[in-house]
């Protein structure tokens, strides 16, 4: 990873990027491909030994990598990680927010308070928590880039994600043009990225998971990293404000119903 050809420097050479969710799916996908472009990444989530697991590909492949357990829902946590990652890798000059939690119970009716905050959590108040904590570096360097994974259930939310689920990827949806309309003009620039169906594994916590088929059908996590990878290098005159990312097809079965 970095430039292990001497061809030429990554893309992100001399860059801190910060990505939550690093252990599994599109969240260590994402590390893999922008430690492979030159970022030191912080890898972000809350089972160590797998964010250690990840790190050591990272290095084994000639990049350079962190990991940190955190509960980003957690404020005081937050805070620590950003203040820890300043003083060992440097101010985040990427902050991806990809951690996401699904709920068990999908019909409002029988949606528990602590449910409902959990997902919410980890989904939104982590990414307000996040933001708010690298921003004033970021302002300070002048600029950076917040990239969110939200999820199409924040337009089209249906009985199969739960409500929480949806009014949380819909609430990051909004609190990323927030963003991009209030510090656009100081060069920060914010994404949310809308992936649908993603073969990650929060599908097995699901009440009926995919089947195979299906799930060989569904946008693959690498698939999603590469768009975040692509918002992340553009020149910093340019901002990907959205982007949906869907399967070509639809296979049958209730999954994929809208």
């Amino acid at each position: 990873m970095g430039n292990p050809d001497g061809k030429r420097p990554g893309l992100l050479e001399g860059k801190t990027a910060l990505v939550t969710g690093a252990g599994t799916g599109i969240g260590r996908e994402t590390a893999l491909q922008l430690a492979a472009e030159g970022a030191t990444v912080v890898l972000v989530g809350r089972r160590q030994y797998v964010l250690d697991e990840v790190a050591t590909v990272i290095e084994e492949n000639g990049g350079t990598a962190l990991a940190r357990s955190t509960h980003v829902e957690n404020a005081d946590e937050v805070r620590e990680l950003v203040d820890w990652t300043r003083d060992t890798a440097g101010p985040v000059d990427i902050l991806v927010n990809n951690a996401g939690v699904g709920g068990q119970v999908l019909d409002v009716r029988w949606t528990g308070e602590d449910e409902w905050n959990a997902v919410m959590g980890v989904n939104l108040t982590a990414v307000y928590l996040l933001t708010q904590a690298v921003l004033p570096d970021m302002l300070e360097r002048g600029g950076g880039s917040i990239i969110t994974v939200s999820s199409l259930a924040a337009i089209r939310p249906t009985l199969l994600g739960g409500a929480p689920y949806g009014a949380a990827k819909a609430g990051v949806r909004n609190f990323m043009a927030y963003l991009r309309n209030t510090f656009r003009d100081d060069l920060i620039r914010a994404t949310c990225i809308l992936p649908g169906a993603v073969d990650t594994p929060i599908l097995d916590d699901r009440a009926a998971p995919p089947s195979e088929e299906q799930r060989a059908a569904m946008v693959q996590p690498q698939d999603v990293a590469r768009a975040v990878l692509l918002c992340a290098t553009l020149p910093r005159r340019t901002v990907v404000e959205e982007l949906v990312i869907a399967p070509t097809a639809a296979p049958e079965g209730p999954f994929h119903k809208p």
